[in-house]
C-alpha cells in the first residue's frame, strides 16, 4: 500500500516598507505573484489592520528594513516571523527587479517580500534582546549623544573665545571642564581677567575647591601672555554669548551625568553586567555600553565570527582571479564596532597580551586603527565565550596572557 505525500503549504511572504506616517505592505505567494498591497497608517488602528490582513493571507515570514520599532513589535506580538534585510541591502536588490534603481515605497515592499521568499535560508530570524537590555541601550546611546553634542558646543565655545577672551581659551586643559566653566561664569571679559593677580587667582582657585596641580602663579602668566580679548562695551556683548554657551554646557554635563548614575545602575541590575564589569578597564559606561551593543539575545551571534563579522573587525576577503585582497570591512554595525574596538584600544595600558598584540601589529606597519582592530577581533573571541557561559574574565584562564606573563621579560600588571 503506498502513502501519498501530503502537499506542502505554499509559502506566503510579506514584505513591509516602514515610513514615519504610513507602511507599505506586500504580499506574495510562493511563485512571486503579489497577492496583496496595502498602505496603513502609523497608529494603533492601522497596525492592527495590518497584522489582521497578514494572518488572513497566511502569511509566516516578513521582511522589513530595521529591526525596531511598533511595527516590529507588532509582527511579533501577532506571532509572525520577522527577518531584518538592512536598507543596504534592499538598495543593491532592486536591481534584480529593473535597472532604473527608482525609490518607490510599494515597489520596496515587494522586493523586501520576494527576497523572504527566494532567500529564506539566508536571513536569520529577528532575536529580539530583553527589554533590560533595550532599556540599557537606549541610556547608552542617549548619553553618547549628549557627549557628541558636549563636545560640539565645546568647541564653538572655544572658537568663540579665541576670538573675544584668547586668555580663557587655554588655559585649562579641558574648555568644558568645571574649573573652565566655573572660571568663564566669574571672568566672563578680559577686563574681569585683568583685576586678577597671582595672589587673587589662587584664592579663588582655593575657593571653587580647584584640584588642579598647575600652580596659581602659572596660570597667571597664561593670561597675561595671551593676546588681549575684546574690551569696553562690546565684551559685554561677547560676554552674552559666552554665557549662552556656558549654559548649554553645564545642561549637558548635567544631564550626562545623570544618565552615567542610571547607567550604573541598569548594569547593577543586569544579569549579564558581571560579564562585562570584569574586563580590564571596562568601568563602568564602557562596560554597560558593550552589553547595550552586543545584547543578550545568545541565538543572534551562534559564533565568535558572527560576531566579529557584524562588529566590523574582521576583515573582508575579496578575490577576482589572480588577483586577492583582504580590506577593511565596510558592511557593519558601526555602533557595535565602536564600543568593541574602544573597549580593545584602552585594554591595551593594562593587558600585556593585547599590548603584545598592539605593538606586533604596528610593527608589521598597519596604523593604530587597524592594529586597534586587530586587538578587538581577538578579544571577540574571549567575550563571546565568556557571554555565552555567562562566566566573567578570570586572566588566570586566559592561556595567551598567562604564556606572556610567564615569560622572563614580561612581569604582570
Amino acid at each position: 500500500m503506498s502513502v501519498t505525500a501530503l502537499p506542502t503549504p505554499a509559502r506566503v511572504c510579506a514584505g513591509i516598507d516602514w515610513a514615519k506616517d504610513d507602511h507599505a505592505v506586500c504580499v506574495v505567494d510562493d511563485q512571486g505573484e503579489a497577492l496583496e498591497r496595502l498602505t496603513v497608517h502609523h497608529d494603533v488602528a492601522g497596525l492592527r489592520t495590518m497584522t489582521r490582513r497578514l494572518l488572513a493571507a497566511g502569511v509566516s515570514d516578513v521582511g522589513i528594513e530595521r529591526p525596531d520599532g511598533p511595527v516590529v513589535e507588532a509582527l511579533l506580538q501577532a506571532g509572525l516571523t520577522v527577518l531584518v534585510i538592512p536598507p543596504a541591502q534592499v538598495k543593491n536588490l532592486r536591481s534584480r527587479y529593473g535597472s532604473a534603481g527608482n525609490k518607490d515605497d510599494r515597489f520596496d515592499a515587494y522586493v523586501l517580500a520576494d527576497t523572504v521568499r527566494t532567500d529564506h535560508r539566508r536571513l536569520r530570524p529577528l532575536v529580539r534582546d530583553s527589554d533590560a537590555t533595550l532599556a540599557l541601550r537606549s541610556l547608552v546611546r542617549a548619553r553618547r549623544d549628549l557627549v557628541t553634542h558636549r563636545v560640539a558646543v565645546a568647541n564653538q565655545l572655544r572658537a568663540h573665545l579665541q576670538i573675544v577672551f584668547p586668555a580663557a581659551a587655554d588655559l585649562f586643559a579641558d574648555i568644558d571642564s568645571a574649573i573652565s566653566l566655573d572660571f568663564l561664569t566669574r571672568f566672563t571679559t578680559q577686563e574681569q581677567a585683568d583685576w586678577l593677580s597671582p595672589k587673587r587667582l589662587g584664592a579663588w582657585l582655593r575657593s571653587v575647591g580647584y584640584s588642579g596641580r598647575t600652580d596659581p602663579t602659572v596660570l597667571h602668566q597664561r593670561i597675561t601672555a595671551a593676546p588681549r580679548g575684546a574690551t569696553g562695551e562690546h565684551a559685554l556683548v561677547h560676554a552674552a554669548t559666552t554665557s549662552a554657551y556656558l549654559a548649554v554646557l553645564a545642561a549637558l554635563r548635567a544631564q550626562i551625568e545623570a544618565l552615567a548614575t542610571r547607567i550604573a545602575e541598569q548594569l547593577t541590575l543586569h544579569p549579564d553586567g558581571h560579564v562585562f564589569t570584569s574586563l580590564p578597564r571596562s568601568g563602568t559606561v564602557r562596560a554597560a555600553r558593550l552589553l547595550a551593543e552586543i545584547g543578550d539575545a545568545r541565538g543572534r551571534f551562534p559564533t565568535a565570527d558572527s560576531l566579529a563579522c557584524l562588529a566590523g573587525v574582521a576583515p573582508s576577503t575579496r578575490q577576482s582571479g589572480k588577483v586577492k585582497a583582504v580590506t577593511f570591512r565596510w558592511g557593519a554595525d558601526k555602533q557595535l564596532r565602536d564600543a568593541i574596538t574602544d573597549f580593545a584600544g584602552d585594554s591595551r595600558h593594562t593587558n600585556p597580551w593585547a599590548a603584545d598584540l598592539y605593538h606586533r601589529a604596528r610593527a608589521r606597519g598597519h596604523d593604530h586603527p587597524h592594529a586597534v582592530r586587530v586587538i578587538a577581533r581577538a578579544w571577540v573571541d574571549i567575550i563571546w565565550r565568556c557571554w555565552q557561559d555567562q562566566t566573567p574574565y578570570d586572566p588566570t584562564q586566559h592561556r595567551a596572557l598567562q604564556r606572556l606573563l610567564n615569560q622572563p621579560h614580561h612581569t604582570a600588571a
